[in-house]
């Protein structure tokens, strides 16, 4: 990446690419690009920057920035900030897993959660060009060890979850657990989930949000059952607010939402409550591809996010498709296996992402997390078993594909091909519909 820059710091332009530099540039050292240095030098580059010095040339300083963290809820979360900010009157930017937002636009497609530190800082730079208020990026655990949160000056941070997931990087959950941890060891202004016991915070500038636990925002009273209706109560004032977003899990990311909405003195909170009616929730995240016969696409691949899906329709007779992602971390296939097993009346097990791995072998280790074998089946291609669960699926019975979202690929060996659980259903819905009016 190249970004230019006013003469008077010597330079002409600043680039984190080392093949990219001759003597008008300043290279960009950071943890991921620190063995390309003497590369950089090679090409006759003389000036050598670092986060801070970039954030201050770049002006992103003059923004308000908002990180959330978290196994699960991130993007949801960040979405329904941005919603509220936006329904308010306010200028913002998203940064995170579904791509990069200006002011409700999309200028860029899905990338990583967290982008590289310079990606990030040109984001902001747009953004602040395009006169936002505030920035908010969701940030992974990766990008917290690689530091490429670095340079940043954030004014709120949010804290949803931590759960088992990321351990093929992190090793140990207790390492997870440091690494999400260290996002809120100083004073910044934070957002804390109260009812997660496992995050270790700095209480200076710290509220907190909760269901089951006193906190700064407090669950009186909530009902699922037609969307979410929850009594929240800040100190001694209860405020009504209403979701039509669905499930438990879906009452934190609201709660998370509205408390930092709050934090950041947009609106009274009764306002804010009332802007949450107008976020409709995330592509692929408990995605309604079919109301009759229904079925469900979301993006849970973690054993506690399978476990908050299904929970929310534990309800329903429901039957479930999902697969584990190749190359990550191989602990959490039985017990995603076992989740399965504890909520679905019917189970059909598939390839997800399986990368360089063996599609079978996952499968085989999802397997080991199922004692009670009736009512399962597999079947390795994963066209072939939405295809095969469309027909199992009675009318009585929700379909809930699990593990892609609305990922619109499959990654098989090193290359991704087009594959998006939705379309195919839709399309053999359509295809099932004209043959029977045929």
């Amino acid at each position: 990446m190249i970004v230019p820059v006013d003469k008077k710091y010597g330079f002409r332009y600043i680039t984190d690419d080392s093949q990219a530099c001759d003597a008008r540039s300043a290279f960009f050292l950071t943890q991921l690009n620190a063995r390309y240095l003497n590369d950089a030098k090679a090409h006759g580059c003389t000036n050598i920057i670092k986060a801070e010095a970039v954030s201050k040339i770049l002006g992103i300083e003059n923004i308000k920035i908002i990180g959330i963290t978290g196994t699960n809820g991130k993007t949801t979360t960040a979405a329904a900030l941005y919603s509220i900010l936006l329904d308010l009157g306010h200028k913002v930017a998203l940064q995170g897993t579904r791509g990069y937002f200006i002011n409700d636009e999309r200028v860029q497609e899905k990338g990583l959660t967290t982008p590289t530190i310079f990606e990030t800082m040109k984001n902001i730079q747009d953004a602040i060009n395009e006169g936002c208020e505030y920035f908010i990026m969701e940030v992974s655990s990766h990008a917290i060890v690689q530091n490429r949160i670095d340079g940043l000056k954030f004014s709120l941070k949010i804290f949803t979850n931590v759960t088992h997931d990321h351990l093929d990087y992190h090793k140990s959950i207790e390492e997870y657990i440091a690494v999400k941890s260290s996002f809120f060891d100083d004073e910044t202004p934070k957002l804390i989930n109260k009812d997660d016991k496992k995050i270790q915070y700095n209480p200076k500038n710290c509220r907190t949000y909760g269901v089951e636990n006193p906190a700064t925002y407090k669950t009186l009273a909530y009902s699922l059952d037609e969307g979410i209706q929850v009594a929240l109560a800040k100190i001694e004032k209860v405020h009504e607010c209403h979701s039509p977003l669905h499930g438990f899990f879906n009452l934190y990311n609201i709660l998370a939402a509205i408390g930092a909405a709050d934090m950041l003195n947009i609106a009274p909170l009764d306002a804010i409550c009332e802007a949450v009616e107008n976020f409709m929730g995330v592509e692929g995240r408990m995605e309604v591809v079919s109301a009759d016969p229904l079925i469900i696409v979301d993006f849970a691949h973690t054993p506690d996010g399978m476990e908050k899906v299904m929970d929310s329709l534990k309800e329903k007779k429901i039957v479930v498709v999902f697969g584990a992602g190749g190359d990550r971390d191989r602990n959490k296939r039985p017990k995603m296996g076992f989740i399965a097993s504890k909520f679905a009346k019917k189970i059909m097990i598939t390839s997800d992402n399986p990368r360089s791995e063996d599609p079978e072998m996952i499968i085989e280790e999802i397997l080991m997390g199922i004692k009670q074998k009736t009512n399962l089946k597999v079947e390795p291609d994963r066209k072939k078993a939405l295809q095969e669960a469309l027909k199992w699926q009675e009318k009585d019975e929700v379909l809930l594909i699990l593990g892609k979202g609305d990922e619109t690929y499959q990654e098989i060996k090193g290359q991704k091909y087009p594959f998006d659980d939705r379309v195919i259903i839709k399309n053999e819905l359509s295809s099932n519909n004209t043959q029977s009016a045929d």
